[in-house]
């Protein structure tokens, strides 16, 4: 019998922010499905880092409370870091080892990774540290050696893309600390401010062993001194830091840089427990989420409970066959599109909303981390058939950010209540409207609906000339704009036409087809346009820029997900199989940066499954599986690029069942080339009629890739994709494989 699920998951897979290992940007620590807490090392505090660790880097400076997965743009979180130390208190982190800060030397050989904790020696002040997480409380346990002078600080003034801007802390007895940690937009952060974060992380934390000797150290920060990414990597500010005053004894302190340590002797091999729950609404929300979570010192049983939430989590996807390889990249790609979005209130239902003011549900869980632009391509309609519930609590959750923000359009990318405008177009859009077509519909679909409208006809702040895009038919400087706006105008279309609002469906499907004014035939790709309507110079379909984001334009131009027929009726049939297949044969199979199929990053993520809709099902097959078996892997470089909070993982999992959606929002699946024997997912049955949806492939093999024939529910199947009601009423798929492709077999949607 194969192990379960939980047993193949290895969180060190993406968990390196170098170019050499992939720059997956995972965390290695532990966490609970969609919690609040992430406990997990940090090896750095600055630069584009993310998740706070990377394992190229061979030094760690303590374990916070809070992360990001898979994330660029400086990060955020990575609040509350503990760090066990021994010898003299030093109150900077250092850069080398415990010779001139707190951080220490470590050894991936003595690190021990798995769902629900995580373990490291830390060879400078030879201390083991192991660490385990619940929903909203940690808890690390360090063994210490013999020593006169062993301790437990931490840095309350650290934040991965910054510093908090202001701290507090309290001894309360002589067990318990507790306190707040103020992070705003002048303290870096997400976009190194510009990302507009703006969070309290309020603690409260219990110690094994009595405080006795104890105290503050508050380094003194002049008013004029600015505190972002680059002021708090400086040596001056590092300095100041260095040189902070320790008030030994002190009980209780607020200020702009300021850390708490306990002393205490220790005998060999003695162990030291901390626990601390955390919350972004108050410290009383925090106290009731550590006595809730972490009553006790029972870390073996807190440990056994974060692997039993993760078995639980897991336990809707059971896969038969695959190699021990493929089984930990899938196991540990369900895993991480269970870490967001996470839930950001209390046990009790209570947030902090988007006017940062307290607020209560009962009705949803409040969700946080929404990174749109990647995630509505996979991972929602991945959520939607395994997760529906979530799926939920995030449009309840958006709507509630809208509202409560003011900006009466959706947010793009959300963090903590505020909408960092990070990435380009409306794909919260996408998001709601994918759910309401599906029936996850336990929100109020007329703010949604008109939330969505608001988003893509009447927002000027964060669309680019919209007034422009209205008359002209296209964002001027701008592809990616331009064909994302046309999407998402198609998904307003959508929720138009299902609602009854035929004007505004007439209107949005017009607009919808806005990408034909931007295909030029004398280069054979979108092209942006100037204002006067005259082309931009043409630098190549392969030159990153010329108005794509974060792409070229050969990357870019197939992002016509809405209307495949119509791009392939623009640029010709054979053309476009000939200029899609030299896409692929050009990608090198390192799958690296590259100006080609680049899936390390999403504008590509339904370009492989397009070869359907041109009658040439087995290209999709033949290179659906070429990605699943280069793109991702197993250990710290298993990541292409980077997770980008569950969306890499998310379009592994879909195209290792066998299909993925091109157009989230039409409920079409694309069918590819499924990677395992068997695959059952079990379907909520609070959303969905079926019990199960069981995926089969008969002589599938590393070199059987292609379909021979299918079988839907025992019926012959003809064609080469899916509806999302045929999966949610349950049964079963099956395919023959084999080693050559069925040229006949395949029809594409419409045909």
């Amino acid at each position: 019998m194969q192990n379960k699920l939980v047993d193949s998951i290895n969180p060190l897979i993406g968990a390196s922010t170098s170019q050499e290992f992939g720059e997956g940007k995972t965390f290695p620590g532990p966490t609970t499905p969609f919690g609040l807490v992430q406990l997990s090392p940090d090896t750095i505090t600055g630069g584009d880092n993310g998740p706070g660790y990377s394992w190229h880097h061979k030094t760690i400076e303590g374990f916070s409370f809070t992360h990001m997965s898979g994330i660029g743009w400086y990060g955020d979180l990575g609040n509350f870091l503990v760090m066990p130390t021994t010898g003299k208190l030093k109150t900077e982190r250092g850069t080398k080892g415990a010779e001139d800060g707190y951080r220490s030397r470590f050894r991936h050989e003595t690190e021990v990774v798995k769902a629900g904790y995580y373990a490291v020696t830390l060879d400078d002040y030879n201390i083991r540290a192991e660490l385990t997480a619940a929903p909203r409380a940690g808890l690390l346990k360090f063994t210490f050696p013999k020593s006169d002078q062993s301790r437990v600080q931490i840095d309350l003034a650290r934040r991965v893309g910054g510093t908090s801007v202001r701290q507090s802390v309290t001894v309360v007895d002589d067990h318990t600390i507790e306190g707040w940690m103020e992070c705003t937009p002048d303290g870096g952060g997400w976009g190194n401010g510009d990302g507009k974060a703006h969070y309290t992380v309020h603690f409260s934390a219990q110690f094994s062993k009595p405080l006795k000797k104890f105290g503050v150290w508050s380094a003194e920060i002049p008013d004029s001194q600015r505190r972002k990414r680059e002021d708090i990597e400086s040596a001056a500010y590092r300095a100041r830091v260095a040189a902070a005053d320790v008030l030994e004894g002190c009980r209780a302190r607020e200020g702009k840089h300021l850390g708490f340590y306990t002393e205490f002797p220790t005998t060999e091999g003695e162990v030291v427990l901390v626990k601390a729950g955390i919350s972004f609404v108050s410290v009383e929300g925090a106290r009731q989420n550590l006595k809730r979570d972490i009553p006790g010192w029972d870390f073996a049983g807190v440990h056994q409970s974060a692997r039993r939430l993760w078995e639980k989590a897991l336990q809707n996807v059971e896969i038969e066959g695959g190699t021990p390889s493929q089984r930990e990249a899938f196991s540990t790609a369900l895993y991480h599109t269970m870490i967001d979005p996470r839930a950001a209130s209390d046990s009790d239902g209570r947030y902090i909303g988007a006017d940062r003011k307290p607020h209560q549900t009962g009705q949803f869980t409040y969700r946080t981390i929404f990174s749109g632009w990647d995630v509505f391509r996979s991972q929602y309609p991945l959520l939607s058939i395994i997760r529906p519930d979530v799926v939920n609590d995030t449009v309840n959750s958006l709507i509630q950010q809208a509202e409560l923000s003011g900006r009466g359009c959706l947010a793009r990318w959300e963090i903590l209540g505020a909408e960092s405008g990070c990435m380009i177009g409306d794909p919260a859009v996408s998001v709601i409207v994918d759910a309401y077509l599906k029936g996850i519909r336990r929100f109020d679909t007329a703010k949604a609906y008109q939330l969505c409208r608001q988003s893509v006809m009447g927002n000027t702040t964060s669309r680019p000339s919209q007034a422009e895009y209205e008359r002209q038919g296209f964002v001027p400087g701008s592809i990616s704009w331009t064909l994302e706006n046309a999407y998402f105008d198609h998904c307003t279309a959508r929720f138009a036409d299902a609602l009854g609002k035929h004007d505004d469906a007439t209107l949005l499907k017009q607009r919808a087809q806005n990408y034909r004014t931007i295909y030029d035939p004398s280069v054979g790709n979108m092209r942006a346009r100037n204002r006067d309507g005259s082309w931009t110079t043409w630098h190549g379909a392969t030159t990153e820029g010329q108005g794509c984001v974060e792409s070229n334009p050969y990357q870019q131009g197939w992002f016509v997900p809405h209307d495949v027929p119509g791009l392939i009726q623009l640029m010709g049939k054979q053309y476009f199989l000939d200029y899609l297949t030299a896409f692929f044969e050009k990608t090198p199979a390192n799958f690296k940066w590259n100006p080609y199929y680049n899936h390390a990053n999403e504008p590509v993520h339904q370009v492989a499954y397009l070869f359907v809709y041109a009658g040439a099902p087995w290209l999709t097959q033949k290179w659906v599986r070429f990605i699943l078996n280069n793109a991702y892997g197993t250990g710290v470089k298993g990541l292409c690029g980077n997770e980008d909070v569950g969306q890499m993982s998310a379009w592994y999992l879909l195209s290792a069942l066998g299909f993925h959606p091109v157009s989230p929002v039409d409920g079409t699946y694309i069918i590819g080339s499924p990677l395992f024997d068997r695959v059952t997912l079990r379907l909520d049955p609070a959303y969905y009629k079926g019990k199960t949806f069981t995926v089969v492939a008969h002589n599938n093999s590393e070199k059987n890739f292609y379909i021979q024939s299918a079988r839907l529910n025992g019926k012959p199947l003809e064609r080469a994709w899916l509806k999302h009601a045929e999966i949610v009423v349950g049964g079963t798929l099956e395919f023959v494989m084999g080693p050559e492709p069925n040229l006949h077999w395949g029809s594409a949607p419409g045909t």
